[in-house]
């Protein structure tokens, strides 16, 4: 893809992400009065996406943003009035040009059915607005100056019964930006700032002047009594208190645009200075090497010792420059956790099911790849938890529940992981079902005893569920598989709880990030390998005789828990001298916790990890390569493989 063409999906995408938190936000406030300012910043994302597209000349993309811009013109005009149903043809619309800029780097489809049902939606919602004659009301040379949407929000203002003010003040030039912005600010919590015009009459050297033309619900002599020093157009017809912060304007809707000081970099760019660093890793790697190699031959000399201390700064630096790079990838989930809640409101009232999202933890942060990776299993997980996990309303209220469910979206840092919680407080995961399921499948004999652990890993074979509607088992089975493959192939892990009639909680366990990671290598054999150190909870060394067998399978007896064995020689087919004591590598967390058997612990080293490339990507049990020591390249292995080869349901053969 050109560089041009990903600058304009990655601006597009930002657009867009923007107008569909506007829609949703604007749907769920409807109740407390529309808020024009985020009425307007909607219709401002898509003209600015219109623009965008023109510019590179991507016409399917701006033809369907300019008639989407046309209806949105006519919600923040007056001629269409703001419903559920609008605001659910505005997302379903934002969803198509979603589509558009994910396809923009080939060939776009043709839109004109898309733009044909725009106008007619158009034509159908339009309403007959009330005749508003400001002659008499406002001076005609103020009226001359309002832009025709000023005007509309005047004229919606007064069908109201608001109270029409204006307000003269003067600032230094030197202050004025923030002078404004507050007096702005509290007009905004009391009414609606309708238009700002500079004034040039009778002003200080040095000085600049505005007036700003509200409406309020207020009167004048309540506005004054708050230091708002209103001079009255029209009379409020009933004037009512308005509710400190009653409505959450959106934050620099109006107003002077502040500077910023931040700067939007390709994540592909941050990758390359990571594998730089990595280079310049193994070099210092080098120089320690030979400054240790010789001091053993020479001695402790003056060029020794300048040597180690030179090794032991680069070492030191590197270090820097590594938490740095790592600090600027790095993002808070809150955005993603944004992302989802719109999605999973928008969902709730596609199947009626209305959720109230709770989210904790919205500032911690993980590495961007990470995040980007992460998305597609957390919609899977919000979408089966209302599509399977809650109940609708009649049922929840036999069962005494609310009838409004909730979905609980919570993340903290574990250690070198991030942990993200999904929980629902729905029915749960009818296990008998699942065992039901099972034994129908033949995915597990009639006899056999198994655990409630055991059945929960049932829900990750793929094809396990089916959309049977006599025999379906609660739908935390369907694409489970999916989901955990996924978080897999970032050195995640997937743990599911669920009590019946209580609800049921989705856990992934995910590293911070994956640029530059700690390992332990280890030896199989003639062998060398590394395991991700996030992975591992403790290395230790046993005897031959310390092992047990349960079921045919070998375990070992870790302070009182059985830990299932897995001789890693034996999975890659390596030869390996049997040996009375070896050692266990304990990976995985929580209940999903394996000991890798191998020969040798050589120790720790931080990686850069490398993928395999195309050809060699669905080799199972590794999740890539890494340079140490002298230039050596070696594996990584797949901690999540490991950990599903221990599982002790599978299909039958």
């Amino acid at each position: 893809m050109k560089a041009s063409r990903r600058d304009f999906i990655l601006e597009a995408e930002e657009l867009i992400d923007e107008a569909e938190r506007l829609a949703v936000d604007i749907q769920e406030n409807l109740s407390a009065g529309l808020n024009p300012d985020k009425v307007n910043a909607l219709f401002r994302s898509i003209h600015t996406l219109k623009g965008l597209s023109g510019l590179f000349q991507l016409k399917p993309i701006s033809d369907m943003s300019h008639v989407f811009e046309y209806l949105l013109d006519d919600l923040r005009l007056g001629r269409i009035e703001v419903t559920d149903d609008v605001i659910d043809f505005i997302l379903k619309n934002i969803d198509i040009l979603k589509s558009l800029v994910s396809k923009a780097d080939s060939a776009l489809p043709d839109v004109s059915g898309y733009v044909k049902d725009i106008e007619a939606f158009r034509t159908t919602h339009a309403v007959k607005q009330e005749e508003v004659k400001l002659e008499g009301i406002i001076d005609s040379s103020l009226i001359n100056v309002l832009s025709q949407y000023e005007e509309s929000r005047l004229k919606t203002n007064i069908r109201e019964g608001k109270g029409i003010y204006y307000m003269d003040v003067v600032f230094p030039l030197m202050t004025f930006e923030t002078n404004l912005k507050e007096v702005t600010e509290k007009i905004k919590s009391k009414g609606e700032l309708i238009a700002t015009m500079p004034t040039q009459t009778d002003l200080p050297p040095d000085s600049i002047g505005f007036r700003l033309l509200f409406a309020s619900g207020l009167s004048s002599e309540e506005l004054n009594s708050i230091g708002i020093n209103a001079r009255t157009l029209l009379n409020p017809r009933s004037p009512v208190k308005t509710p400190e912060g009653k409505e959450e304007r959106l934050k620099g809707a109006e107003g002077p645009v502040s500077t910023s000081s931040t700067v939007k970099v390709d994540i592909e760019k941050l990758d390359a200075i990571l594998n730089t660093i990595g280079e310049i890793s193994l070099t210092g790697g080098a120089i320690k090497r030979v400054a240790d190699e010789l001091k053993e031959t020479f001695g402790i000399s003056p060029l020794v010792f300048d040597l180690h201390k030179i090794s032991s700064s680069l070492e030191k630096r590197i270090h820097e420059l590594q938490d740095q790079v790592l600090a600027i990838r790095m993002v808070p989930l809150g955005q993603l956790f944004s992302k989802v809640n719109q999605m999973l409101r928008r969902y709730s009232r596609e199947v009626n099911k209305p959720v109230n999202v709770e989210i904790f933890g919205e500032d911690t942060e993980i590495d961007k790849s990470i995040s980007d990776n992460i998305m597609e299993p957390l919609m899977h997980l919000v979408r089966n938890a209302i599509d399977h996990g809650i109940e609708s309303p009649e049922e929840r209220k036999a069962k005494g529940k609310a009838e409004t469910g909730t979905i609980t979206l919570r993340a903290y840092q574990k250690g070198n992981h991030v942990v993200i919680e999904v929980s629902d407080d729905g029915k749960g995961i009818d296990l008998e079902k699942v065992k039901r399921k099972a034994i129908e499948r033949g995915v597990l004999s009639p006899d056999r005893q198994v655990s409630r652990e055991e059945l929960l890993e049932l829900i990750f074979i793929p094809g396990f569920s089916t959309k049977d509607a006599v025999t379906e088992i609660s739908g935390r089975g369907v694409g489970m598989d999916v989901v955990r493959d996924k978080i897999a192939s970032i050195g995640g892990f997937v743990d599911v709880e669920t009590l019946e009639n209580k609800g049921t909680t989705c856990r992934l366990t995910i590293p911070i990030t994956l640029a530059i990671i700690k390992s332990i290598l280890v030896k199989v054999g003639k062998e060398k390998f590394a395991f991700p150190l996030s992975s591992v909870s403790e290395s230790l060394a046993i005897k031959a005789s310390d092992i047990q067998r349960i079921e045919k399978r070998e375990v070992y007896n870790l302070r009182g828990e059985v830990l299932p064995l897995i001789r890693v020689s034996e999975v890659l087919d390596i030869n390996s001298d049997k040996k009375e004591t070896f050692y266990i590598v304990v990976a995985g967390t929580g209940e999903r916790r394996v000991g890798l058997v191998v020969d040798e612990l050589i120790g720790q080293q931080e990686i850069v990890i490398k993928p395999l490339g195309r050809y060699l990507e669905d080799l199972r049990w590794y999740a890539g390569a890494a340079e140490v020591g002298r230039h050596e390249l070696i594996l990584v292995l797949d901690i999540d493989a490991f950990l599903q080869e221990s599982t002790i349901i599978k299909f039958k053969d």
